[in-house]
C-alpha cells in the first residue's frame, strides 16, 4: 500500500484494529504489516490463510469491504498479489548457551 505519509500514524492504528478484528476469522492464520525502510509511505501488508478458497470468500464478504472503506482515506495507491509459499526454512535449534555464529 502507498499511504500519504503525513497520514502514517492513522494508517498503522487504524490498520491495527482491523487486524485484530481479522484474527476472528477462522481461516486467517496471522497477518504482519511491514513498513519500507527506503520508500516513505510505502507498507506491505502479508496476510496468512488456510487456502486461497477462503481468502477469496472473505475478500469478496460484507466485513471486507467495511474494511477497505476504513482503509482508503489514507492510501493513495497500492496493489494486491496472491502468493504461496514453496519453502520455508525454520531458525536451527541451538544448544543452551551456544550462541548463533557471526
Amino acid at each position: 500500500m502507498e499511504i500519504f505519509p503525513e497520514m502514517a500514524g492513522d494508517f498503522e492504528q487504524t490498520w491495527g484494529e482491523i487486524a485484530q478484528s481479522i484474527a476472528y476469522e477462522p481461516a486467517n492464520l496471522g497477518q504482519t504489516l511491514v513498513r519500507d525502510t527506503e520508500e516513505v509511505g510505502v507498507y506491505w501488508v502479508l496476510t496468512d490463510w488456510v487456502d486461497e478458497p477462503r481468502f477469496r470468500a472473505f475478500e469478496l464478504s460484507a466485513r471486507h469491504v467495511v474494511h477497505r472503506q476504513r482503509l482508503k482515506p489514507f492510501r493513495k495507491g497500492g496493489g494486491m498479489n496472491v502468493t504461496e509459499v514453496v519453502t520455508h526454512v525454520r531458525p536451527a535449534a541451538r544448544p543452551v548457551g551456544v550462541a548463533a555464529a557471526s
